[in-house]
């Protein structure tokens, strides 16, 4: 059941390549349930230019539980674990739905990144800029982590 949707999505990644220059999701070669996914920074936020790594686990009942995604690129976001990579947002935990492939995870994932969600903050330091109105100072440290962790070496 969940290796045949698995499938089906990986032959729909194949295709959506070209159409969501985005996005780049990889199967790992030796089990369909072991994802990454290398997804663009959002134009005009502090993620620019980033080109942010995802680590994603596929249970075995998938699409009927949501897999677990983090952040293997260091991110400063409300919404991220900065140690650990979590993600808090709503569609992994209690609003999945079988209807979500992990394409459309990864274009809920860039969302979240141009909307961060300063209410319910895994990493307290970034929700408290944005929450206390400190937007320059959010996007300063954001935009050093991008550059740090997220831009490629050049030389």
């Amino acid at each position: 059941q969940s290796r045949a949707r698995l499938f089906k999505e990986y032959k729909e990644v194949q295709r959506e390549k070209v159409a969501d220059p985005d996005i780049q999701l990889v199967c790992d070669d030796t089990n369909i349930f072991k994802w990454t996914a290398l997804i663009k920074g959002p134009s005009e936020t502090p993620y620019e230019g980033g080109v942010f790594q995802l680590a994603f686990a596929v249970p075995e009942p998938y699409p009927l539980q949501p897999p677990q995604v983090r952040f293997l690129t260091k991110i400063f976001h409300p919404n991220v674990h900065f140690k650990t990579g979590e993600i808090c947002l709503d569609i992994l935990k209690n609003a999945w739905s079988p209807a979500w492939t992990l394409q459309s995870v990864c274009r809920a994932i860039i969302a979240l990144m141009a909307h961060p969600e300063a209410d319910s903050p895994l990493n307290c330091d970034s929700g408290n800029l944005l929450r206390s109105g400190d937007v320059r100072g959010f996007n300063s440290m954001a935009r050093m982590y991008t550059r740090l962790a997220a831009m490629p070496k050049k030389g």
